[in-house]
């Protein structure tokens, strides 16, 4: 049916619109060579597929017969099981079990006995140092007037002992038994007269240099002046001249 135009114009076509033309299809579209190709691989792949059709059947066809003959050769070298030896069984020798250790019991330490004991120490206490100003003695002059005397105190320890052996110490009293006498000192605060080493010391007779310290002369003292005795003490001796107490110095 041609696509003839209506008999009427402006009137529609009596069997309705008519569709366009389909387009070619890919084998129509190709090239007199390219068909050729197309048929020529089809033709070549199905002889390819039925020959390896045929390889497979005949393989399948093989395969039972290559196992039998397997299994043959399988069963030729395998061994025959050889009879069972039976040995005669000999009775078994009962050894007897060794008898069981004996457990030595421990023997029970001794308890350590326990005593205290009483000791008791002494430990020095220093005196102290007290100085005093003397106008009797010469300036700078240091004289010993109370000699110090060092205290005692008492120290009392219980000591406790294991087996004999001292274990522990410890400090139960603390007495001061002699408490310490201070030493005191005099310091002389008196400067020498205007007349200078010439002048005399009031407290000797006869004449006794005022200086900071006079020693009898052929001494161990040290000076810086020196007298000859014998010399009276009259006064006060406050250069100690009199050693022994009897009132005559350096004699």
């Amino acid at each position: 049916m041609t696509n003839s135009p209506p008999p009427y114009p402006g009137q529609p076509h009596p069997y309705g619109p008519v569709p366009p033309p389909k387009p070619p299809g890919w084998f129509r579209r190709l090239s007199p060579g390219g068909r050729t190709g197309v048929i020529l691989g089809g033709v070549l792949s199905v002889f390819l597929l039925c020959c390896s059709g045929l390889a497979v059947v005949g393989s399948f066809g093989d395969a039972p017969q290559q196992q039998s003959g397997r299994r043959a050769v399988a069963d030729e070298n395998v061994p025959t099981a050889a009879a069972p030896i039976v040995v005669p069984s000999t009775p078994a020798e009962t050894t007897p079990a060794p008898p069981a250790p004996t457990t030595a019991s421990p023997t029970p330490s001794p308890t350590p006995v326990v005593t205290t004991r009483t000791e008791t120490s002494t430990q020095k206490i220093g005196y102290a140092e007290r100085t005093v100003k003397d106008s009797s003695l010469a300036e700078g002059k240091r004289v010993v007037r109370t000699r110090g005397v060092a205290g005692v105190r008492t120290l009392t320890y219980e000591v406790t002992l294991t087996d004999g052996v001292p274990t522990g110490r410890r400090l139960v009293k603390s007495v001061v038994t002699r408490q310490p006498v201070t030493q005191v000192v005099a310091v002389g605060t008196r400067r020498p007269s205007s007349s200078g080493s010439s002048g005399c010391d009031p407290n000797y007779s006869p004449c006794v240099p005022i200086a900071s310290d006079v020693d009898c002369a052929g001494g161990s003292g040290n000076g810086p002046a020196y007298v000859s005795g014998p010399v009276r003490v009259i006064g006060r001796d406050i250069y100690d001249l009199d050693r022994d107490g009897d009132g005559i110095a350096c004699d």
